[in-house]
């Protein structure tokens, strides 16, 4: 990519986060993007649609740096205690952009993005249980369980918290994946 048109990505990146620490999505205006940015208009536009789409961008791509973050993401099938250890620490390396991108109006996109990008992820490692109800069913309470769970209870010690929601991510995935030994049973 040209390095100039890379530069103004970031410009753009930039001034939009800045934005956003300030305000809703919903009241930043293109116009007040592109003086931060120090751009024009068609500048904008010719790199993103709108507002939404400059969002969209950014919350996929933090999301995607928590996601291949993780040092071995395969563990979702076969450490998931490990694995929800390790998708936390991810997290909390991203957790300032976090907080910027996804809140407000946007608070409910982080679930719904890292469920997606771990069952991508799954499905393409483990593209039979892609048609599989109970691995969905496994993977978005994975998700959705854990990250609620946690941040309804941030008053606890969250390295206890973490912890105990590995374990309980474990006790899930014996449910839907029993061990060799129990399906002979």
């Amino acid at each position: 990519m040209d390095l100039r048109v890379e530069k103004t990505k970031q410009n753009i990146q930039a001034a939009f986060l800045d934005l956003r620490r300030r305000k809703p999505l919903e009241k930043i205006t293109v116009k007040e993007l592109c003086q931060g940015a120090r751009i024009h208009k068609s500048t904008f536009y010719a790199h993103y649609e709108d507002l939404y789409a400059l969002s969209d961008a950014l919350e996929t791509e933090v999301v995607e740096r928590v996601i291949f973050g993780l040092p071995r993401p395969e563990d979702v099938l076969e450490h998931p205690g490990r694995f929800t250890r390790e998708l936390f620490r991810s997290y909390a390396a991203q957790e300032e952009t976090i907080q910027v991108l996804f809140s407000g109006s946007r608070s409910g996109r982080l679930v719904e993005k890292l469920e997606e990008g771990l069952k991508q992820l799954v499905f393409r490692q483990r593209p039979q249980y892609a048609q599989d109800e109970a691995m969905h069913i496994f993977l978005s309470y994975s998700v959705y369980g854990a990250y609620f769970a946690y941040t309804r209870n941030r008053d606890c010690d969250p390295h206890s918290a973490v912890e105990l929601l590995g374990r309980l991510s474990q006790a899930a995935k014996e449910l839907v994946l029993p061990s060799e030994n129990n399906r002979n049973e």
